[in-house]
């Protein structure tokens, strides 16, 4: 039997808790695994001075598979996105977010299967940002005023980069994921009604691209109604293929449709590397507290175990998991019925039960 290689980072906040339960039901699945443990977030601050060490990277960068928690990103101050790093070092250029139902979730939806391609390099995300009162804003409001636009002097400036490459990548690359699991169709999602030279690049891009897939059918639509159209149908949409700020925004929202972020799973995908995370955030208030539901990273190691062609495993997780979901006993509390506390179960027993379903 191989065994895999595989870069383990367990994250800050809720982060290792997570880790350690999706490591123990991975280990029951039976499939070998050769864990390197690398550390990087918060805690490691002190000792290195960054929250992403280069030997982090060098572990990805060697094993090309990598499994991680949660990280903390400061609001508005401190470090940048430990996140946003690692896909810009790593060219990881998609970030793949399922959002699928499971019986037994607290949502008034059912039978939710879509998938989110979000482009991970681009967009508002880039970084391409410069400080109110700076000599670069300053510069920028000049410039700026002499081509007929005036903006305040007490602005502070993002730039919104959508590149052609970036884009016929990212739409290719949703496209050829459709293809090869079966799916119906591709949704481009833009504001291009608005913003003409940068989604409306993104949305001719996709609209040239689509011509190459007729199997596959194509449609657009705008973010707002896009929104709208999820929350009063999401059973209409297959995969939707979007700008980077945009699928961050709607990956929360699709989230929501099939029970919250504690059951949405994600992918960061370049062309050699692979790495595998929960969509949701590091919960600093819920650290040491073995209360955080563990299923999103366990998804995006079924996710994981797919990548690495050990499907029969990954059907064996994803379905004890489910059992688990529908069962309603041995689950956290954000999966009870308004949020049950009391009949609610911790990390690690969730991970417990799993493993039980899976023997």
């Amino acid at each position: 039997m191989e065994t895999h290689n595989i870069t383990l980072i367990p994250g800050d906040g809720i982060g290792p808790e997570l880790t350690e339960a999706t490591r123990r039901v991975l280990e029951a699945t039976g499939i070998k695994f050769r864990w390197e443990i690398v550390h990087a977030g918060t805690d490691v601050m002190a000792e290195y001075g960054t929250p992403l060490p280069p030997l982090v990277l060098a572990s990805i960068k060697r094993n090309k598979v990598a499994l991680k928690g949660p990280i903390t990103t400061p609001v508005g101050s401190g470090f940048r996105s430990v996140n946003v790093a690692l896909r810009k070092e790593l060219e990881l250029f998609c970030c793949l977010r399922p959002c699928k139902s499971y019986a037994g979730t607290p949502t008034p939806y059912n039978n939710v299967d879509l998938v989110i391609v979000r482009e991970n390099m681009e967009d508002l995300y880039a970084g391409i940002e410069y400080e109110k009162g700076s000599e670069k804003v300053s510069k920028l409001i000049s410039f700026l005023k002499e081509q007929g636009t005036t903006v305040r002097p007490d602005s502070g400036i993002s730039i919104k980069p959508l590149s052609e490459f970036g884009c016929r990548r990212i739409v290719r690359f949703a496209f050829e994921y459709a293809r090869a699991h079966k799916r119906r169709k591709v949704t481009a999602v833009h504001k291009a009604n608005i913003m003409k030279f940068s989604d409306g690049l993104f949305l001719a891009v996709a609209r040239d691209t689509a011509k190459d897939y007729p199997d596959i059918e194509f449609e657009d639509r705008i973010v707002d109604n896009m929104s709208m159209q999820l929350v009063k149908k999401p059973q209409q949409f297959d995969v939707l293929v979007c700008p980077n700020l945009y699928g961050d925004i709607l990956s929360d929202l699709c989230a929501g449709l099939v029970g919250g972020l504690g059951v949405a799973p994600g992918a960061n995908l370049g062309d050699d590397i692979a790495l595998f995370e929960p969509t949701h955030g590091s919960a600093p208030k819920y650290k040491g507290l073995n209360k955080a539901n563990p299923m999103a990273m366990m998804l995006s190691a079924v996710l994981m175990l797919r990548h690495i062609n050990e499907s029969a495993a990954a059907d064996r997780m994803e379905k004890a998991i489910e059992s688990i979901i529908g069962e309603g006993k041995y689950v956290t509390y954000d999966l009870k019925p308004d949020g049950e506390q009391g009949n609610a179960v911790g990390t690690s027993q969730v991970a417990d039960a799993i493993i039980s379903r899976m023997i």
